[in-house]
């Protein structure tokens, strides 16, 4: 066994060895590369050259993705989907994006105008941080940050990071998450004697969709560059499904072809911001806006095919970003925000009461963040958060809560690197004006570890995380869904893994990834949350104790082909047994816990040759159950789907057009991501973008 071991790492060593010359490689299509991803043993950064006061401006132009230089290599590398890729996928939002990373659940509750939430490693939707340009984006009414209202119009990345992200010069709160979700909006960037960018686009397709979007960055100054960005979207949501249920014993109940109703939606997205840049710092500053009207598709069960349920949402926030390198050994970073979210949900069916209750929401958010290099090889970090939500109308509750963080970062040599990290949680909570519980304090750990064994990029990584979350108010409080009983959800996180990959100039194969994580996650008193009848009100339980076991899988090549084409495939894989094991005399003891499936996978290929994109994706999940207990009747089939997308790029004068035709779930599959809400069969979508 030793031997056949010692010749393989031998020829991998060998393939990643450069070229004659001793020249590093870079990847021809360098948009494949993103910050997490560069190695310093490939790419020789200006950062080699300058004083450490000037390392953060470090950078390296690679067509038309900037890749910012690090200290260390990511200990635990994300999954980014960015540059060329990403607008290759054609995906309409960021919950669409995020169904080609392994490891991930996303549940969406019906079409065009139905809630996507996602779910990291079935830790819940709770335990997953999603950042928008470095600040969390909250709701603390229910957890469920509905990621269909992002677009990927204005969003240049889109990174998932297991246990937390593999640098400690982030606010303290980011430490609290089991897995987290970064979306970095467009950077401008200019041409040559260029001071302004202008983009106007245009989609339309199947149910009747209708999205305009206007793009505009300006360059103020030499150092200060504003961008504005907004969109517009009407769609009917209409479209035909088929219901088709059988009995237990294998006789159709159900077998009937309808239209999906009250499925439509109508937004408005504004989006703005200010770039600055200081001798040896940087600002930013960003403006948010949403309104929608949306009908909300309910669950098709006893022929009821229409519901009666609307939502309106109004979601604004302002942040901003300061970040000074103070010394060459110190620098200090503050994010703040305010966001107000208003929601009005209405339900008309005339077979329940009539509903017509309006939520709104306030939140202040403050984080002050500094990091000391004691040595070129050692750096700490501390960090303060404290952030307010007051939910009021329907009813009146307040949490405040404040973080604390301490983190070190050692990194020996090219070989081995360590981070580790503390945190504290401090939640104090009023309804009414009376306490309804003793402020509540945790302290979570995590340690990360990456060691590179052998003189090549084969890399070997682990980490242990403790993370904590408080059930929210709709978990507590809400009239008919709400168990003010819940308990607070505590999570521990083990992981290992192998990553290796190789760079080449020359030959077929330019570009060669492969990675393996094993991974074990306990979560105590786990709080589910499923429709109960009504998608907007939910059922809440704690399920006690759940343990995860997982596999995440991925392969990554790109060839290029005689002929100018550049193949790119990429694979996904995840096993997860998820299983409830509270209570022996439970009925679903070590049952797989709801909608977690056992396998789940996805791949995609693209091809590029003068100016023409081709991209297939394929998406597949296992069968899984959709109650606790794994019986006949809580089980529900496998789905898959492929998508197959068009596009070409081309300039006349000055401009520049981007034409897509794109065929989504092509064989025309029927399928539920959650039971009873049908999903959309073959339906289409073509757009035009003009840059000037």
């Amino acid at each position: 066994m030793r031997p056949i071991l010692s010749i393989a790492i031998s020829l991998l060593c060998a393939l990643a060895a450069p070229a004659a010359g001793g020249e590093s490689h870079i990847p021809k299509g360098g948009d494949r590369l993103q910050s997490s991803e560069v190695d310093e043993n490939q790419v020789k950064t200006t950062s080699e050259r300058k004083p450490d006061k000037e390392a953060w401006r470090d950078s390296v132009q690679l067509k038309e993705v900037t890749v910012v230089a690090q200290s260390y290599k990511d200990v635990i590398p994300a999954q980014v989907l960015g540059g060329k890729e990403l607008e290759s996928l054609q995906s309409h939002s960021v919950a669409d994006a995020l169904r080609y990373f392994s490891g991930v659940q996303l549940k969406d509750y019906g079409g065009v105008g139905g809630v996507k939430t996602v779910n990291i490693r079935s830790m819940g939707t709770n335990h997953a941080g999603v950042y928008y340009n470095g600040i969390e984006l909250g709701n603390a009414q229910n957890g469920q940050v509905d990621l269909g209202k992002y677009s990927l119009d204005n969003i240049e990345a889109v990174s998932l990071y297991n246990g937390q992200k593999s640098e400690i010069f982030q606010s303290a709160k980011e430490f609290g998450s089991a897995g987290s979700i970064y979306l970095q909006s467009r950077t401008p960037k200019f041409e040559q004697g260029k001071s302004t960018n202008f983009r106007v686009g245009l989609r339309v397709g199947s149910f009747d969709v209708f999205n305009p979007s206007i793009l505009v960055e300006h360059k103020v100054t030499r150092t200060v560059s504003l961008s504005f960005n907004t969109e517009w979207m009407s769609s009917s949501g209409k479209y035909r499904f088929r219901y088709k249920r059988k009995t237990p014993a294998g006789d159709i109940a159900y077998d009937t072809t309808a239209t999906r109703q009250n499925g439509d939606i109508d937004y408005m997205r504004f989006e703005g911001g200010l770039h600055g840049y200081l001798p040896r710092g940087r600002w930013k500053v960003f403006l948010y806006h949403y309104n929608s009207e949306r009908g909300v598709p309910g669950a098709i069960v006893n022929n009821v095919w229409r519901r009666g349920e609307r939502l309106w949402d109004r979601n604004s926030f302002v942040q901003g970003m300061f970040e000074q390198q103070l010394s060459t050994a110190w620098q200090t970073k503050i994010n703040v925000k305010y966001a107000y979210d208003y929601t009005r949900y209405v339900n008309n069916d005339e077979k329940i009461q009539k509903v017509d209750n309006t939520y709104k929401q306030r939140e202040v958010y403050l984080s002050w963040a500094n990091q000391v290099t004691i040595f070129p090889w050692w750096e700490v970090s501390a960090a303060y958060d404290f952030q307010y939500n007051r939910l009021s109308d329907y009813m009146s509750v307040h949490r405040s809560t404040h973080w604390l963080s301490a983190a070190t970062a050692v990194s020996l040599g090219r070989r081995f690197r360590a981070q580790a990290s503390v945190l504290t949680t401090i939640v104090d909570e009023e309804k009414l004006q009376e306490k309804t519980a003793p402020d509540k304090c945790k302290v979570t750990p995590g340690v990360f570890l990456s060691y590179q064994p052998f003189r090549c990029n084969l890399v070997a990584r682990a980490f242990f995380k403790k993370s904590y979350r408080m059930p929210t108010f709709n978990d507590l409080y809400y009239t008919d869904m709400g168990n003010a009983f819940l308990k607070p959800e505590t999570a521990t996180q083990y992981n290992g893994g192998l990553l290796y990959d190789l760079t080449r100039r020359s030959g077929a194969l330019r570009f060669f990834r492969i990675g393996c994580d094993v991974y074990y996650n306990e979560v105590t008193d786990k709080i589910v949350a499923y429709p109960k009848g009504q998608q907007f009100r939910w059922t809440m339980l704690n399920l006690g104790k759940v343990h995860i076991t997982g596999v995440d899988a991925q392969a990554q090549a790109t060839f290029a082909i005689p002929g100018g084409v550049e193949l790119t495939t990429k694979l996904q894989y995840t096993y997860q047994k998820a299983i409830d094991v509270t209570s022996p005399a439970d009925n679903y003891y070590r049952h797989q816990i709801p909608y977690i499936p056992w396998h789940s996978g996805s791949a995609i290929v693209m091809a590029v040759w003068r100016g023409w994109h081709l991209n297939y994706s394929f998406i597949y999940t296992g069968e899984r159950y959709n109650q606790q207990e794994n019986i006949i009747y809580n089980y529900t089939q496998p789905w898959y789907t492929h998508d197959l997308a068009l596009m070409k790029e081309f300039t006349v004068g000055n401009t520049r057009l981007k034409a897509t035709a794109e065929v989504n779930n092509l064989f025309s599959q029927d399928y539920d991501v959650i039971l009873n809400y049908p999903m959309p069969k073959r339906n289409y979508r073509f757009g035009l973008t003009i840059d000037f």
